[in-house]
């Protein structure tokens, strides 16, 4: 059972624009911690505030009360948790492990049984609420995993999130925060082509906006990354690349459910096209340059006679086979291949 914090160690694996923020609560709330990630320079601030440098995951987690990973993609939590030097191999006997990062349900799974050999409590519980969540502690925390496990490490999680729910058994997390995704994809569809709407209509987008978000259409995603893609503010929050990571997932879901879900398709296409032509390292409200004109995608370094010679490559090769009719076939006709899609140049 975990002590109070200040006798409880947590060893915090992945210290990017979420882990730290979310770490850092962490020590405010008086946990010990123990942090490690791929770039040491990353965790200079936490050390500064008081975590201690591990040179290696196994290092990191020998000593660990709970452990905590906040990485990129499966292929790094697989490695993480299952390679060589790993949590699995290194984590004493007792500890909960609690994988939040964005992944495959099936992997949450398999680390779960390996964890349970190994007399580990391994919990899925990824997150969504962007990098103001993190920063301020409101995130919502989706977990799966076994009861018991989750009521013990629910304090931990508490100080990271205001909603923290129980979804269920092992990758039962995961699955919960694609289906986040599914909801997320056509609520950023929906604010990016409203935006685009109001534009061409010769309309006052930030008074259109300030209209929508008060009534019936109102939305996290207008509320907060509309006012961004006003301001043409596309530092990131979440990532492209991370996004395009996530739809895939939950395509590969929804193919297996064989359930159709065409705004998900739309949105995962879309956002892979962006990537290509540059846009992988932005945040994901970048999405409205697909829809803007050539001169303001070359302004922030796009360049979309890039998405013509790449055809439909699927970013980092994930939810491949999905993209069999193309949205685009309905939309005006450009000649110049190096216009943005739906732009009106």
């Amino acid at each position: 059972m975990i002590s109070t914090p200040d006798k409880t160690t947590i060893a915090f694996i992945g210290t990017g624009t979420m882990g730290s923020a979310m770490a850092a609560n962490l020590i405010n709330a008086g946990f010990q911690l123990v942090v490690t990630t791929r770039t040491k320079e990353k965790a200079d601030v936490l050390v500064s505030e008081g975590a201690r440098w591990a040179d290696s995951v196994g290092e990191a987690v020998r000593d660990a009360d709970v452990v905590i990973t906040m990485v990129g993609y499966p292929d790094e939590v697989e490695d993480v948790y299952l390679g060589d030097d790993g949590v699995v191999d290194n984590a004493v006997a007792g500890t909960y492990l609690i994988d939040m990062t964005t992944s495959s349900p099936k992997l949450a799974r398999e680390i779960n049984a390996m964890a349970a050999v190994n007399d580990l409590h391994a919990l899925d519980a990824p997150v969504t609420g962007g990098d103001v969540g993190a920063r301020t502690g409101t995130l919502s925390i989706m977990v799966g995993g076994e009861e018991e496990d989750f009521q013990a490490v629910l304090p931990v999680l508490e100080v990271m999130g205001t909603s923290v729910c129980h979804q269920g058994k092992p990758g039962n997390g995961m699955l919960a925060k694609l289906a986040n995704q599914v909801a997320l994809a056509s609520s950023m569809l929906g604010a990016v082509e409203c935006l685009a709407f109001a534009k061409a209509a010769d309309l006052d987008p930030v008074k259109v906006l300030s209209s929508v978000q008060a009534g019936s259409a109102g939305s996290w995603t207008l509320a907060n990354l509309a006012p961004r893609m006003l301001a043409e503010d596309f530092d990131p929050g979440f990532r492209v690349k991370h996004l395009c990571k996530d739809l895939g997932l939950a395509l590969d879901v929804a193919e297996a459910e064989e359930i159709t879900l065409p705004g998900l398709e739309t949105a995962a296409q879309l956002y892979r096209m962006l990537a290509t032509v540059g846009g992988a390292d932005m945040g994901t409200q970048a999405l409205i340059l697909v829809y803007s004109d050539e001169a303001t995608c070359a302004a922030h370094g796009l360049d979309w006679e890039a998405a013509m010679a790449d055809g439909d490559d699927d970013e980092d090769g994930e939810g491949q086979g999905h993209d069999d009719g193309d949205p685009h076939h309905h939309h005006h006709h450009h000649d110049d291949p190096s216009d943005p899609p739906f732009s009106r140049n």
